[in-house]
């Protein structure tokens, strides 16, 4: 179990967390049809740079990209390309950064233009086990109260809740220990210390959980190519209540977004 984080490193992730929330929202501000999602690369890749940090994700384990663009079936790790954003796409953006040594890491799933009731609730039931996930992030808890709270609500809507791939600790690794399924039972699973951060990022389909991995080797597609959403804020475990180290106010507070 990686230790708890020091108030000064805690500092450190808070920067990187203001700094993924920004660059996210300059990068919903470009998401529309007609845009192809490696515009969307090169708008996050110089905003992070303009700021004085890094992207984590370009060249991580050979990844070629700022970010990872997810449109539709795809649930995570796509690749920016020369796709064209269509009316009615969705594209989950995961970025993050690298700012004094320390990392930055969130997410979000963007409507483009207009898109089914179907997929408007499978982004506002993703979205808000999200914060369920958080709310369950306390100090003498478990890893598996965080990941029952996210599966528990999404299922309850019929969506599927992908077990392969889960949420992380942060630090001056992007991926630290302990891992976040967002499945699991209460009680149960590593114990939530005061000081921990994490990421926590519920990817929820709308039919059957199962997913496949592409050739390229990164991106995970549904298995029934029906669409994805995937929401990621990383948080300090603490007593009572979790803390916020990423927002994604920057997003739903800019009128120029659509959301």
């Amino acid at each position: 179990m990686t230790r708890p984080k020091t108030e000064e490193e805690i500092e450190l992730l808070r920067i990187n967390g203001e700094l993924v929330s920004k660059t996210l929202a300059e990068v919903g501000k470009h998401v529309a049809p007609g845009v192809t999602t490696k515009t969307l690369d090169r708008v996050a890749e110089t905003f992070i740079r303009d700021h004085g940090a890094v992207p984590n994700f370009l060249g991580y384990d050979g990844f070629p990209a700022s970010i990872c663009a997810s449109v539709n079936d795809v649930v995570v790790h796509g690749f920016p390309s020369d796709y064209v954003l269509k009316e009615g796409d969705i594209v989950s953006i995961d970025l993050g950064t690298i700012y004094k040594g320390y990392n930055g890491d969130s997410a979000y799933t963007f409507p483009v233009g207009e898109v089914s009731a179907e997929t408007r609730k499978l982004l506002d039931v993703t979205k808000e086990s999200l914060y369920r996930g958080i709310a369950a992030a306390v100090a003498g808890g478990r890893v598996g109260d965080i990941g029952h709270a996210v599966q528990s609500y999404a299922e309850s809507f019929g969506f599927g809740v992908v077990r392969e791939l889960e949420g992380h600790g942060i630090g001056r690794d992007m991926h630290e220990d302990p891992g976040v399924p967002n499945y699991g039972r209460q009680g149960h699973g590593s114990r939530l210390v005061d000081g921990m951060t994490i990421c926590i990022e519920p990817m929820i389909t709308a039919g059957t959980r199962g997913v496949y991995l592409a050739k390229n080797g990164w991106a995970v597609h549904t298995a029934d190519h029906r669409n994805a959403a995937h929401y990621e804020l990383t948080v300090v475990v603490r007593h009572g209540q979790a803390e916020q180290l990423s927002t994604f106010d920057y997003i739903e507070k800019d009128p120029s977004i659509h959301f």
